[in-house]
């Protein structure tokens, strides 16, 4: 990862990576940050600076960040330093 700026491009390249290799991941945001306990699918649609958006089932959920990211890199440590703090169940 480097400096690169989020940008709509950035967005859909992390998004795809993260639905593509990450699923688990993005099914843990939506339980524990989304406080949805059931659903049959979870997706990353969206990541900006301020937030990142998943779409369970029909319904579209905004995740807010503790910081505004600064770029890519930014991006990467901060989704870790998030599925780290999830507690184990």
């Amino acid at each position: 990862m480097n400096s690169e700026p989020i940008t709509q491009k950035s967005s859909t390249r992390i998004c795809n990576h993260m639905n593509k290799d990450h699923e688990e991941a993005v099914n843990a945001y939506a339980k524990y940050y989304g406080k949805i306990k059931t659903f049959k699918s979870a997706k990353m649609i969206g990541l900006s600076p301020e937030s990142i958006q998943l779409k369970i089932d029909e319904q579209i959920l905004e995740i807010k960040f503790d910081h505004l990211l600064q770029d890519c890199s930014d991006a990467h440590k901060t989704l870790v330093r998030m599925i780290k703090a999830i507690p184990a169940t």
